[in-house]
């Protein structure tokens, strides 16, 4: 099984390698894969060296799977090409996530809908990923009319040169490149990703659009506001969610006891809640403080944390290629 990581020398590229190694994935041969100026470097996979290749060589290379992490306008150009070739591309960018004709798949809810056909797979975004584990199966038991998401995201979305820029900020160097249009350091940024007509950022508006097609559900109505925090290690989410039916809060929390990938830390007594620090380096979704809305019928509160390069980028792009692999697919 010859696997591309295309993008290898990224935080997130890095981050799959690692995931391919800790869970044991059959690769035969790693193709390790970034662009002309990284060619020729080494990456580290099961202790072994390998040299980073370029786009062409990788194609001739034939992978069954390419797992892409480098960014939109690349896998707009590069993922049809690998597809071409028979290779399947799972793609973590924003590019094919909304087209009509792919599947955006977060395994736990939608993976059944794959096929052999299915030659470029999108990997949503990293904070629609961790809402949506937890509202799958609640709206499945309850069904849900509205979502209110405030995000609280890591530099580390953003990538290596927004981690730099924080910890030189707090080191005090002035001078330092900058990803923000302002300091993060002690600073919250209430902006991800650019502003559209509607004043929404385009972070907000892919959670919005995401989360439907995901569920299978256009009836969703979801409003969000994207903010980043001068943290690494995960995304932090609170959550507001209006059912159409009554809950019962111990059914819930059992409910979510019992989901797939979803770790329940709910004991405010003793301080046990999802955080950043806690979800760092894990592939669970986190959810706590779970609460009925008072002022609001059939309305619940939830705190959600996700490590943001694990299971909102590199494990679930891994798992989709675990169900190919699992489902003679590739």
């Amino acid at each position: 099984m010859k696997i591309a990581v295309v993008g290898a020398t990224g935080l997130v590229g890095g981050e799959i390698m690692k995931v391919l190694e800790e869970r044991n994935f059959p690769v035969t041969e790693l193709i390790p894969v970034a662009s002309e100026r990284s060619v020729g470097k080494q990456v580290t996979f099961k202790g072994k060296q390998y040299t980073v290749v370029s786009y062409e060589d990788a194609i001739a290379a034939k992978p069954a799977i390419a797992i892409f992490s480098a960014g939109g306008s690349t896998s707009l150009k590069l993922a049809p090409q690998f597809a071409e070739a028979g290779i399947t591309v799972v793609d973590n960018s924003s590019a094919w996530r909304m087209d009509p004709t792919k599947k955006l798949v977060v395994p736990e809810i939608n993976a059944g809908e794959l096929t052999k056909d299915d030659k470029i797979i999108a990997n949503p975004n990293c904070s629609t990923i961790q809402m949506v584990v937890v509202l799958n199966p609640l709206h499945k038991k309850y069904k849900i009319r509205r979502v209110v998401v405030s995000t609280y995201q890591s530099v580390t979305g953003t990538g290596k040169a927004a981690v730099d820029q924080l910890f030189a900020e707090r080191a005090g160097d002035k001078e330092a490149p900058k990803v923000y249009p302002h300091p993060i350091d002690l600073n919250v940024l209430p902006h991800i990703d650019v502003f559209l007509d509607n004043g929404y950022t385009k972070e907000e508006m892919k959670m919005t659009n995401e989360t439907k097609k995901i569920m299978g559900d256009d009836s969703i109505a979801v409003t969000a506001t994207t903010v980043r925090i001068p943290t690494i290690g995960g995304h932090s989410e609170a959550v507001n969610i209006e059912f159409e039916n009554e809950y019962d809060l111990d059914e819930v929390r059992a409910i979510l006891n019992e989901t797939e990938g979803v770790v329940v830390q709910d004991d405010p007594k003793n301080f046990l809640y999802p955080m950043p620090l806690t979800a760092h380096g894990k592939d669970e979704t986190f959810v706590g403080r779970i609460r009925r809305d008072e002022s609001q019928p059939n309305t619940l509160n939830l705190w959600i944390v996700a490590d943001n390069l694990r299971k909102g980028a590199a494990t679930n792009a891994v798992q989709i290629a675990e169900y190919l692999v699992q489902h003679a697919l590739v």
